[in-house]
């Protein structure tokens, strides 16, 4: 029996699988561009509703335009049923393989043959509802058409959804799957025959779905994948621009995020939660040293030393996560370079709204320079106050050898001619001597020697120690001299220079384990340390090639009393010593040193501007006629230390003075005031109460005609006692007798006493 086709229905049902598959493609590119599951298996189960439906659809309204003469055709429910379940779940199940990111060909051809397969499974589900008098066969060459139609269309419909994004190629696309879907229908129905028959016997026609009332329901299946295909493709658009719009705002804010953090004039960085660097502003890559693609992504514990990095990791990264601040810690870090950064970072962590961690943003304060110089000043302080106390050691202890002294060189005038003793006195007097010696070197450090600087020519100076520093150094070691022709004369007290170069010279030759050369040079310098006056400078030079100094040794080795020597083999005071008196004179000591490499000292001094030679003080009276040297003249002693009082009163009282001697400033004043006859008063510098110079005023005021004389183991003594004479601590009884002498001016007096006293 042959039927016609309502042309109707027939291009109704290529609309609606034109637009099912439209519909379809559209919602299965959601999948993939889907950020969670959920959507993407939401977005999956539309398309397939979509798909499965609209070939359903499809299908029954093709059917519903087939139309056999005088036949009246009607559908069980339960296959319709079945046969739109299959259509639904075969393109869902081919949807969800191919969504799969890195589909191979093998699997999207098997997918194609499971969804194509399962379209001709719903096909002739539907055609076995029918139900209708007549009886349904099939031509087999038309069946396999369908077949090849089913399921080429299913790949191209796989392959397409998951393609192609632009609406043209969509609608191309959406097109040539309707038209093969189609194409696929009408093959299996012209593979169909009917043959009329009656009823079969206890067929109830009242179960089954008459053709209208299937028309009716095809409608609003067609109306709600038209309705699904409509809503879908507003919300995908307006969904797709909203999504561009957020991306594109998204990105802008970023980058200008990014642009604003990396041009802020602060050293910033930002880290994700394994403390790797994500951001870095520009002035840290400064600071660093290092370009961007050279950090990001490391740790930042990556640039930091060993010692930070593991506290770092064990103590202050737990604590910023769990806490969320880390506040000024103190960490090193190391420059590309290879230098050493002290810094302070302070970070913070930024979080999600559901509170998961996003970054934590931190940021580096240099405080290397002024570590440096806190570490100077302290250093500076701790110097200043070793000097404080080594100067006031060393003004006690002046006053003891003071004692010991005079007391030595009148007990040797008494003293029977007695070999022994001469010599035990001798040695006591040696060595009251090196204590002096070394208290100088104290008063040196502390700047407090007293210094008697005149015009000196250094390759002189030199030259004529040149025999002293060969017995010094020993038989196997030499010394070169390489001075200029022309070399301006320096601002500079000889003994202390000379001393100052010895300690030199010896410290090299012990740094060269008494072997080898030392050169000693001289240059004149007109750019000076910075630590100078801007001024001329000589710079008088001492190069070794010893072991030489580490950093560490370096730094410490102008402090007093260090000293890597052996035990009993130095006392540690000897470059101390050399830089203060150094400093004292105006300039400053520098050291070069590296470990293996040798050592060069260099001591800057002024450039004298005029001869400051000290005068000739004159020759000393013979030791036979001290006894009758001050004969007559009557003199104030004042001290507040009573040992020093009795040695300096008796020896004044050696050389036959009238002595009145007092430890009290007051006692000395109303002395002053009281006496007839006064010729000179011999007071000390530091006292309690009142001190050398504030006595001195007073006196003057009385009697401003009494030669006055200041006894102090200072050199920086206070610049009213500066017009007075002073003799140096420790002083022997020919010191204390020649400064009175100058002070009285007795070279002249004394000449009128009579033929004895012409020999003054």
């Amino acid at each position: 029996m042959a039927g016609t086709h309502d042309l109707l229905l027939v291009v109704l049902s290529i609309l609606i699988a034109v637009a099912a598959s439209y519909t379809a493609l559209d919602l299965a590119t959601r999948v993939k561009a889907s950020t969670s599951s959920a959507a993407s298996s939401a977005w999956l189960a539309t398309a397939a509703v979509c798909m499965g439906g609209g070939i359903w659809s499809m299908h029954f309204v093709a059917m519903l335009a087939y139309l056999l003469p005088g036949m009246e055709i009607a559908y069980d429910p339960a296959l319709t049923g079945v046969s739109l379940v299959v259509a639904i779940v075969v393109t869902g199940g081919g949807f969800a393989v191919v969504s799969r990111p890195h589909t191979g060909a093998m699997r999207l051809v098997l997918s194609g043959l499971f969804m194509g397969s399962g379209i001709l499974v719903m096909h002739y589900t539907g055609m076995a509802a029918m139900r209708m008098q007549a009886t349904l066969s099939y031509d087999a060459v038309w069946v396999s058409v369908s077949i090849f139609i089913a399921i080429g269309a299913a790949i191209a419909a796989l392959w397409l959804a998951f393609r192609s994004t632009r609406f043209i190629e969509k609608g191309v696309a959406a097109c040539c799957m309707g038209l093969a879907v189609s194409g696929m229908h009408f093959a299996g129905m012209q593979a169909a025959s009917f043959g009329a028959h009656e009823m079969l016997a206890g067929s109830d026609p009242s179960s089954f779905v008459s053709q209208s009332a299937l028309a009716l329901s095809v409608a609003a299946i067609t109306f709600l994948i038209l309705l699904s295909a409509i809503v879908a493709a507003i919300f995908d658009r307006r969904f797709a621009v909203l999504v561009e719009n957020e991306a594109r705002a998204l990105k802008a804010s970023e980058e200008q995020f990014r642009s604003l953090y990396r041009r802020t004039p602060l050293p910033l960085h930002a880290l994700d939660e394994q403390g790797h660097i994500e951001e870095v502003s520009d002035e840290w890559l400064a600071l660093m040293g290092y370009g961007r693609d050279d950090v990001l992504g490391r740790p930042l514990i990556n640039f930091m030393a060993e010692e930070s990095a593991r506290r770092r990791v064990q103590q202050d990264w737990p604590h910023l996560v769990a806490e969320g601040e880390l506040r000024e810690k103190e960490y090193r870090f190391v420059t590309k370079d290879g230098r050493f950064l002290d810094v302070l970072s302070t970070s913070t962590v930024e979080r999600a709204p559901d509170g998961a961690f996003k970054w934590a943003v931190g940021g580096l304060v240099d405080v290397t320079e002024r570590k440096r110089t806190e570490a100077a000043l302290r250093q500076s302080q701790k110097m200043e106050a070793v000097g404080q106390l080594t100067g006031g050691i060393a003004h006690d202890f002046n006053n003891l050898l003071a004692v010991i002294i005079g007391s030595l060189g009148m007990l040797k005038k008494r003293m029977p001619p007695d070999e022994r003793m001469q010599r035990l006195v001798d040695n006591a007097m040696e060595g009251a001597k090196r204590g002096a010696a070394l208290t100088e070197r104290m008063l040196s450090f502390s700047r407090r020697q007293n210094l008697e600087p005149r015009a000196l020519e250094i390759p002189a100076l030199v030259k004529g120690m040149q025999e002293l520093l060969e017995r010094s150094l020993g038989p196997r070691m030499t010394i070169r001299t390489e001075f200029p022709l022309s070399l301006s004369q320096v601002k500079a007290d000889p003994n202390q220079l000379e001393m100052a170069l010895l300690n030199l010279v010896v410290n090299a030759r012990d740094a060269m384990a008494g072997e080898g050369a030392i050169t000693i040079s001289a240059d004149q310098e007109s750019n000076p340390p910075a630590v100078l006056r801007s001024r001329n400078y000589v710079c008088l030079k001492v190069v070794d090639t010893g072991e030489g100094m580490d950093e560490q040794t370096l730094l410490r080795a102008q402090e007093p009393f260090f000293t890597t020597k052996g035990v009993g083999k130095g006392t540690g005071l000897g470059l101390s010593m050399v830089a203060g008196f150094a400093e004292q004179s105006g300039g400053t000591l520098v050291i070069h040193s590296q470990k293996g490499q040798g050592t060069t000292m260099e001591v800057w001094l002024p450039v004298a501007e005029e001869d400051l030679a000290a005068h000739d003080v004159g020759a000393s009276p013979p030791a036979k006629d001290r006894t009758s040297l001050l004969k007559g003249c009557r003199v104030l002693v004042v001290d507040d230390d009573a040992l020093v009082l009795w040695n300096t009163q008796s020896m004044l009282e050696e050389m036959g003075a009238d002595v009145v001697a007092t430890t009290s400033p007051l006692q000395a004043l109303e002395v002053v005031h009281a006496a007839e006859k006064l010729d000179c008063v011999v007071t000390d510098y530091a006292m309690p109460g009142m001190s050398g110079a504030q006595l001195a005023a007073a006196i003057r005021v009385k009697s401003p005609e009494v030669p006055i004389i200041v006894a102090t183991g200072y050199a920086d003594v206070s610049a009213e006692v500066s017009q007075y004479p002073k003799v140096q601590k420790p002083f022997n009884e020919e010191a204390l007798g020649n400064t009175i002498l100058e002070s009285l001016k007795l070279n002249a007096k004394v000449v009128s006493l009579g033929p004895r006293e012409k020999t003054v």
